[in-house]
């Protein structure tokens, strides 16, 4: 439904994307994470044709976008649905106008366009909202309307651009649970830009991230949390905020000396990808190193398999060693921690 091949957009003498290689199926949720200045931005504009890449070509359900121009380009963009993190609704149209406006724009008849936004308000779960303006309307609920005016003209494609950073996490959470009803009801392909790892999490079947304008890692969502050792998995399943000072490296809290508190305290930190909790716990109790030397843990499962990390405190760089070793021996990931 997606397809990117070694797209580049250089500004001068800046590289905003190099060999940027993306396909994304029809009727799937994907992911693109990155922090600022990593290139998603850009790469928006050259989705939606409102840049033309330096090279390569971006194609949406079997159409290049950067070959058209003028009439053939706005028809490329009907297969494209946008929802923006501030939503822009008209203040002078009602919930039922804004969702219309696309269509007005379009040529389609007043009934018809009207006929259709009911359709799509109802769809959106604000059917009893048509007639309210947007100052009437919470923050959920003007994203909803943002979203029945994006599936106005039936796109293929919902392209989201951070949809829920402005919202509290219970209207999130209904937001997210709304974009995934709606591939579920009309297959259409979701595209979701975004800093918050929660939503990946939640929401996406695979992600890719964007690192200096390169696609620095890319697959199913249950691959990449999967990665022994990916920064990538390590933001998606992050652990607590922890500190050497909460636990001693033989379990008691507080302890002395060369004790985790202790300047000569190491960190060491164990992946569960294709492994299980009770197995980590055999192979560190084969150097000694028990449940209580656990500072912070985070386990979850995706796609029926447990992914997560563990941090072990021991008292010093060779006990860091020793346990790694161990590990690394039973076929565990694990490395020293900062």
């Amino acid at each position: 439904m997606i397809e990117l091949r070694d797209l580049r957009m250089v500004f001068g003498d800046t590289i905003a994307l190099e060999a940027i290689d993306l396909s994304v199926p029809a009727g799937e949720i994907h992911g693109i994470v990155g922090r600022s200045g990593a290139g998603k931005s850009t790469l928006i504009r050259c989705l939606t044709g409102l840049e033309a890449p330096t090279s390569g070509t971006v194609s949406i359900d079997g159409s290049d976008v950067t070959d058209q121009s003028g009439s053939g380009l706005r028809e490329a963009r009907r297969s494209i649905g946008m929802v923006f993190q501030h939503v822009n609704l008209l203040d002078s149209r009602t919930a039922l106008a804004n969702v219309a406006h696309p269509l007005q724009i379009a040529g389609v008849s007043k009934a018809e366009r009207r006929a259709k936004a009911r359709e799509l308000l109802e769809i959106v779960g604000l059917g009893d909202r048509a007639d309210n303006y947007p100052a009437q309307l919470s923050g959920g609920q003007k994203q909803r309307v943002g979203i029945a005016r994006a599936l106005a003209a039936e796109p293929k494609v919902l392209l989201c651009d951070e949809p829920t950073s402005a919202l509290d996490a219970s209207t999130t959470d209904q937001i997210l649970g709304l974009i995934r009803s709606l591939r579920e009801r009309l297959g259409i392909t979701v595209l979701i830009i975004t800093h918050e790892m929660s939503v990946i999490r939640e929401i996406c079947d695979s992600v890719t991230l964007l690192a200096d304008g390169r696609v620095a890692k890319t697959g199913t969502l249950a691959e990449v949390i999967s990665e022994p050792g990916s920064i990538l998995a390590k933001d998606l399943v992050p652990l607590p905020p922890i500190s050497l000072d909460d636990k001693g490296s033989d379990g008691a809290e507080g302890s002395d000396g060369a004790g985790a508190s202790g300047s000569m305290a190491r960190l060491v930190e164990v992946s569960l990808a294709g492994t299980s909790l009770p197995q980590v716990l055999t192979g560190a109790q084969s150097v000694g190193v028990s449940a209580d030397a656990i500072l912070a843990g985070a386990v979850e499962t995706v796609e029926g398999r447990q992914v997560g990390r563990i941090r072990f405190t021991v008292a010093t760089a060779e006990d860091a060693k020793e346990l790694i070793t161990a590990l690394e021996a039973e076929g565990i990931y694990a490395e020293e921690a900062a």
